[in-house]
């Protein structure tokens, strides 16, 4: 029945498209018992290797699309091989395994789907436990996706006796400990060795088996059975029947925000805790745990792993908050339990299709906190904030349209009651902004776009037809100063990147770092490293903010080792140039930087269609990986790649879904390059000391530096590695074989200090014994 704009259902047209279905499904049954029933049971026949399809949860919450698509790629971990059947043919079997058990979605209703929904929203009371599509409460499981979940036999039956067949998380139960005390609440996870029970205020205990005397589990559920008439319970099963999709478009208040991580939080952490990409919201990964240190750092030992399978190249930074690990991969978030690894919550949506660029790489960086929420981008450029307490989606908005090639992959960042964030699309001709959300509704407060339009201050430094699509891309996290009240963030290269023949000018604000005032976005200053970049060298590197003595002073300072090779350092309260020094060797496109800030650019530097010799590389001599400075050593941390490229310059147009390079760069035949961490004088810019590294000079891992005196990083060879950060001198390494993605952090959970990093498709944790 299609239900009308109010009450009333019009039926012809659904049962006609149901008897046609069935009839199809009929075609794909008889498949089925050729191809896969020896395997697979259904109906009551069939074979035992696979599992029976009759009645199993996936049966029902996989589309005929996904079906179709496991059809024919098979299921390697379950030994189902890929068929490579007719179209038609593997069409009719989806259909047949689909109907098996139909899902609600898919059942005609007898109810009115309106006066249902009112039920739930209102003398029901359903909404104050359940939420549906970013509304309602908690302490229930969402509901947004129930009638793909669930038969209408089965919501009928949860309505009436919810004590039978309870949502795995759900369970009620009182834990009592050794200790005398007692707490009740969900029991969302346990093991022989650990409970994770969530308290009805919606805290998260981590027990350790130990500390436990005793579980009582209640048989009863929190919900009562449903009180309602025969007509309000046939709306009320109505209505959850068509709830098949998560649909949370923001805009108005999606449930409590009080309580959870307050902004102080996070400005101001408590030791232990990393509540944002970097730890703090400066972006100087320096911490100030010193109970791993350089005396005993030799020591150290995994203490545990947790596996995201959706991403062989993860690049994410974890967030811990008082205990709680929180970690992604593309369009996927987990918390953990930041001592064991053990899973406590995970969302997941599926990946995007037809993207462009690093979109299209599944790459994801890592979540923003505040309040009760959790915040993340999407592979297509969507900004999400899920529920702290239970992953559930709270609200999805939309930054940038993918079809023009954004695509959004580092983590969000907290200022205040705004979630502030960039997009992707750097390479692919893009008109890069950064853009500022309310933290309660995901509504927009503020866009600043980086590359401006005709008429626009800074227009005139874009001289051709290439500004239309000149990308200076915002993708990676900027950093904040909160006495000043400033945001920082960086900017990616020009397009087309190597051919800047449409571009003349300096091209703002591409390859600069901008301050912004954040309630605004108000341009209060910037600085561009690269003016008329034609290498690719964006300055998407941390703007790592701090406050030191510079040359006899206190400054407060905006440290950069930029991609073009030159180590800067800033006077972050209006911009002004300190200090601008090489920190590689290999550098040969400018003899220096003037007094100016200008770089003074060398003409045998520019692509030509031939090709021309140029230091550093496309890769940068360093990149979007972390950068640390230690007060106490007074040194700044980087990775170094010393590397050249040819560059080559072509005639280029823009096209949706492609790259936008104008030219090449290619790797010299026999100069590979070479990966060093360097500890850098941020006085004079010398360079104290370095460890030269042995492979491949293409790993990506960045460095964590210590008040116990070490730093560690990703070694080019697979080694999470740390060396004292005076003097640069080896300490420990671990192998793990990776080509590194991502940098390291640190916490404190259960009363010790651990040291995290992703490596492949794995986060590791390490700890003393």
């Amino acid at each position: 029945m299609i239900p009308t704009r109010r009450g009333g259902f019009q039926t012809r047209p659904l049962l006609f498209l149901i008897f046609a279905a069935a009839a199809f499904a009929q075609d794909g049954k008889q498949s089925f018992a050729t191809l896969c029933a020896g395997c697979h049971g259904a109906d009551g026949t069939g074979g035992e290797r696979g599992p029976t399809l009759v009645g199993r949860p996936d049966t029902r919450i996989r589309t005929e699309a996904e079906i179709r698509e496991i059809i024919r790629k098979g299921n390697p971990l379950g030994g189902m091989p890929p068929f490579n059947l007719p179209a038609k043919r593997i069409q009719q079997i989806a259909a047949f395994v689909h109907s098996l058990r139909p899902a609600a979605k898919d059942t005609a209703p007898a109810g009115d789907i309106a006066a249902g929904e009112d039920f739930f929203q209102g003398k029901g009371s359903c909404v104050t436990c359940h939420r549906v599509n970013g509304r309602g409460g908690w302490i229930g499981p969402d509901l947004s996706e129930v009638g793909a979940k669930s038969s209408l036999a089965e919501i009928e039956k949860a309505l009436r006796s919810p004590g039978e067949r309870r949502t795995p998380g759900y369970a009620v139960a009182t834990v009592r400990l050794r200790d005398g005390s007692a707490i009740r609440g969900l029991l969302k996870n346990e093991s022989s060795f650990d409970v994770q029970l969530q308290s009805l205020d919606g805290r998260i205990h981590l027990l350790d088996a130990g500390a436990v005397a005793g579980i009582e589990r209640e048989k009863k559920s929190l919900m009562p059975p449903v009180v309602a008439d025969a007509t309000e319970f046939r709306n009320l099963v109505a209505y959850l029947s068509r709830l098949s999709e998560m649909k949370a478009p923001g805009g108005t208040e999606a449930g409590a925000a009080a309580g959870g991580v307050s902004f102080a939080e996070i400005a101001d952490p408590k030791p232990g805790n990393w509540p944002t990409y970097h730890g703090v919201l400066g972006g100087n990964r320096h911490s100030t745990l010193d109970r791993i240190n350089a005396g005993n750092v030799a020591h150290l030992a995994a203490r545990w792993t947790f596996t995201l399978g959706n991403s062989r190249k993860l690049e994410v930074t974890p967030v811990v908050m008082d205990g709680v690990m929180y970690v992604t991969t593309v369009n996927e978030a987990v918390a953990l339990d930041a001592r064991s690894g053990r899973q406590i919550w995970h969302y997941q949506r599926p990946r995007s299709k037809d993207l462009a660029g690093d979109a299209a790489g599944g790459i994801n960086r890592g979540v923003a906190l505040m309040g009760e929420r959790v915040f993340l981008v999407t592979d297509n450029a969507h900004l999400l904030a899920l529920d702290r307490r239970t992953g559930s989606l709270l609200w999805d908005v939309v930054m940038a349209d993918s079809n023009q090639n954004y695509g959004a992959t580092s983590a969000p960042l907290v200022v205040k009651d705004l979630v502030i964030s960039g997009t992707s699309g750097g390479d692919e001709g893009v008109r890069g902004f950064i853009a500022a959300y309310k933290a309660s509704t995901g509504e927009r407060v503020w866009r600043f776009w980086t590359t401006p339009l005709p008429g626009e201050p800074g227009s005139e430094t874009w001289i051709g037809k290439a500004a239309e699509h000149g990308c200076t891309a915002t993708w990676l996290t900027g950093t904040y100063d909160s006495a000043l009240n400033l945001l920082y963030w960086t900017t990616g290269n020009p397009c087309p990147d190597y051919n800047g023949d449409e571009r003349k000018g300096d091209n703002l604000y591409s390859d600069s770092v901008l301050a912004l005032e954040p309630e605004t976005g108000k341009l209060r200053w910037y600085y561009q490293f690269t003016p008329h970049d034609l290498h690719d060298w964006d300055a998407a590197q941390t703007p790592l903010l701090a406050d030191a003595p510079f040359q006899g002073s206190p400054r407060k300072l905006l440290m950069q080792a930029n991609r073009n090779g030159f180590f800067y350092v800033l006077d972050r309260t209006n911009g002004k140039l300190l200090l601008a020094k090489p920190f590689v060797k290999l550098l040969t496109w400018a003899s220096g930087v003037g007094a100016d800030g200008r770089p003074q650019v060398l003409e045998s530097s520019v692509p030509t269609p031939e090709g021309v010799k140029v230091c550093p590389s496309v890769e940068g001599a360093s990149n979007w990986m972390s950068t640390a400075y230690n007060p106490a050593t007074k040194l700044f941390y980087v990775m170094a790649l010393e590397k050249c490229n040819i560059f080559t310059k072509s005639d280029a147009v823009w096209k949706a879904g492609e790259s936008y390079y104008g030219g090449d760069a290619r790797t010299i035949p026999g100069e590979p390059g070479q990966k060093f961490l360097r500890a850098l004088d941020i006085e004079t810019g010398r360079m104290v000391w370095e460890f030269p590294q042995i492979g491949t000079a293409n790993s990506w891992g960045g460095v964590l530096s210590t008040a116990g005196g070490v730093v560690f990083f990703g070694e080019d060879s697979g080694a999470f590695a740390a060396v004292d950060a005076a003097t640069g001198k080896a300490l420990w390494h671990f192998h793990t074989s990776e080509l590194w993605k991502a940098s390291p952090m640190t916490y404190l959970a259960g009363g010790e200090q651990f040291v995290a990093i992703a490596a492949g498709s794995n986060i590791l944790a390490f700890g003393l014994p």
